[in-house]
């Protein structure tokens, strides 16, 4: 997906969140995140949205220390005033993004044809997981995500975070997990064992063997790797079980 593609869909998933929240009791439960109310997730995905400006904006080529941070972060706001600051937030964002240089020079922390096309890409799935959360949070059932971009966070989770040599998915045996989209001509065989998990993009048809297969949409793909999707709403063929590794320890980091 190009950078303006991902703006698009930054404007968009910000938008349903604030929407979500803005009709929701703000201590409302999360239950795709349980040890939050809707008020802790509208307040984390706000404090991200002005912490991905702060390298934007003013092109810092190194993570922010803690100082750094709550900086960028600013005043705490009150319960009653947190839609209105995340929209603020989100909008600075959307800005920061839109002005910059294509040469900008800032820190990042993922594969990407440039600084400016990683913060675009990850600011857009960053907030349309967490607008899952919010509409969770709501009661109703998640607004679906066109299959290409669906796609592409299903792409930057596997071939992005999850073989970093940090990454905590770990087998003692080694194990194959082949995810393929019905609605995309997509498909990834993962293969997760003592070292760092290696992405098969495009899987050949070999791949079939795999341990486990989970196919579906794009976006319930999406959903389920990201662990806002029960395993049941899509189709399995294999061992299962493979599936309580992942939600164990396919946790995702900033850095």
């Amino acid at each position: 997906m190009e950078i303006i593609e991902h703006l698009d869909a930054l404007r968009r998933e910000g938008a349903l969140l604030a929407d979500a929240a803005a009709a929701t009791p703000l201590d409302a439960p999360v239950p795709t995140c349980p040890d939050w109310r809707l008020a802790d997730l509208v307040r984390h995905v706000g404090q991200v949205h002005r912490w991905a400006t702060a390298f934007v904006a003013e092109g810092h080529r190194k993570p922010l220390d803690d100082a750094g941070q709550q900086a960028a972060f600013g005043p705490d706001p009150a319960d009653e005033e947190l839609v209105d600051w995340f929209r603020t937030g989100h909008a600075a964002l959307v800005s920061a993004l839109d002005a910059a240089d294509p040469g900008l020079d800032c820190w990042s922390f993922l594969p990407a044809p440039s600084p400016l096309a990683f913060w675009a890409r990850r600011q857009a799935h960053e907030t349309a997981v967490h607008r899952v959360d919010a509409e969770s949070a709501a009661g109703v059932e998640p607004t679906a995500t066109a299959p290409a971009f669906a796609e592409d966070g299903i792409a930057e989770l596997l071939t992005g975070f999850l073989v970093r040599p940090r990454a905590a998915l770990r087998s003692e045996e080694q194990r194959t997990l082949l995810v393929r989209a019905t609605d995309r001509p997509a498909s990834w065989l993962v293969t997760i064992g003592r070292d760092p998990v290696v992405v098969t993009e495009d899987a050949a048809p070999g791949a079939a063997a795999a341990d486990c297969t989970v196919s579906g949409r794009a976006h319930d793909l999406y959903l389920l790797l990201w662990n806002r999707l029960p395993l049941e709403r899509v189709d399995t063929a294999g061992d299962r079980s493979l599936f309580d590794l992942w939600r164990k320890t396919a946790q995702i980091r900033w850095s």
